[in-house]
Formats: structure tokens, C-alpha cells, sequence
């Protein structure tokens, strides 16, 4: 099985390195000198890594054969893609691969159907459902400890207690009039 492990970034220096957007929870493991990786586009791969370090918080990554700027800006938005064994599973047991989390169906909980998992979106804070409901129509849905609360493998079924608004339109809202007015009753009545 194929995993996006990475997308790259920017032409870094004169010597061939780039930065890279890392989308794994395991650098170290899919993205160390000597791991060949697939690309997308292909055409691009596959590519070696030579080495990589980590300057101002970023992953700098050299690939065998790059050794100048053009050759590195010509890499610039390649997804970086490695060969996973299907039942390899995430060290951490509150991790979970694309692939495990792809089509459960979501669920508040109180069994309520919200829909199924179409895609993951992993972006800079946090990573994103994006549920398709029953009736077509999607909904993003913050993959934090705070919303989702189990994801049950066997099941197939990920359980949510979303916040007021999330996936509905019946959002909670309170005006600062009201707060002032719950105030001086409360004054009022001490």
C-alpha cells in the first residue's frame, strides 16, 4: 500500500536541498537517508534520499542526483509516496494511517449517522474529515481528541461529539447583551 509521506517544498540554498511539508507522523521511519520513494508525478521518482536535517524547525532533504537549485526547484509540490505494508500499524495507539481511517462512518454519540469518511485533509494546525453526509452534501470535521472521541477499527465507525454549529445549522451563539443582562440579575437576586 502507497502512503503520502510528504510533499516538497522550496529550493533551499545552492547545494540541492529542499524543504518539505512532511504529512507522517514518522519522519524518522519513512523519510531517513537511503529511503527510495515514489513520486507523484511519477515521472519525477523514483528519489533516493541522501540526507536530510532539520534547519529553523523545517526538514531540509538532499536527493541523490540533485546537486543544484534548478535541479531542487524542478522537485518543487512532488508528493513523496512510500511502499507500507497494509498491516503495519502506527506505534502510537492513538495514531491511525489515511488508509485505516478512509470510509468509516462517522457517528455522534448517540448513534446518530452523520456520514462516511471521503478524504483527510492534513493541513499546518490539525487534520480534517471531510464526511460526506447521506444526502451528498459534506461536512469537515476536526480530527482532535475534543470532537472525535473513538475511532473503532472494528467497527468501522469513528464516534464524534461535535460542537454546536459543526453539523448542523443551529449554532449556540450568546450576544454580549445577553451576558450583561444575566449579570445584573444575578446582581440583582444576590
Amino acid at each position: 500500500m502507497q502512503l503520502v509521506v510528504a510533499r516538497i517544498g522550496r529550493a533551499h540554498g545552492i547545494k540541492g536541498e529542499v524543504t518539505v511539508e512532511v504529512r507522517t507522523d514518522e519522519p524518522e521511519l519513512r523519510l531517513g537517508p537511503g529511503a527510495v520513494l515514489a513520486t507523484d508525478p511519477a515521472a519525477t521518482g523514483p528519489l533516493t534520499i541522501e540526507s536530510g536535517r532539520v534547519h529553523s524547525g523545517r526538514l531540509l532533504l538532499r536527493f541523490e542526483g540533485v546537486r543544484d537549485r534548478s535541479g531542487a526547484e524542478a522537485l518543487r509540490n512532488t508528493l513523496l509516496i512510500a511502499e507500507v505494508d497494509p498491516e503495519e500499524l502506527p506505534e502510537d495507539p492513538d495514531e491511525y494511517y489515511d488508509h485505516q481511517l478512509m470510509d468509516l462512518d462517522v457517528v455522534t454519540a448517540d448513534g446518530t449517522e452523520v456520514g462516511r469518511i471521503t478524504e483527510i485533509s492534513h493541513l499546518p494546525s490539525q487534520d480534517l474529515f471531510i464526511v460526506e453526509r447521506p444526502d451528498g452534501s459534506e461536512v469537515m470535521i476536526p480530527f482532535v481528541e475534543e470532537i472525535v472521541t473513538e475511532i473503532d477499527l472494528e467497527e468501522q465507525r469513528a464516534v464524534i461529539d461535535p460542537p454546536p454549529g459543526l453539523i448542523d445549522d443551529r449554532a449556540e451563539t450568546a450576544s454580549a447583551r445577553d451576558a450583561a443582562e444575566e449579570a445584573a440579575a444575578q446582581e440583582g437576586g444576590a
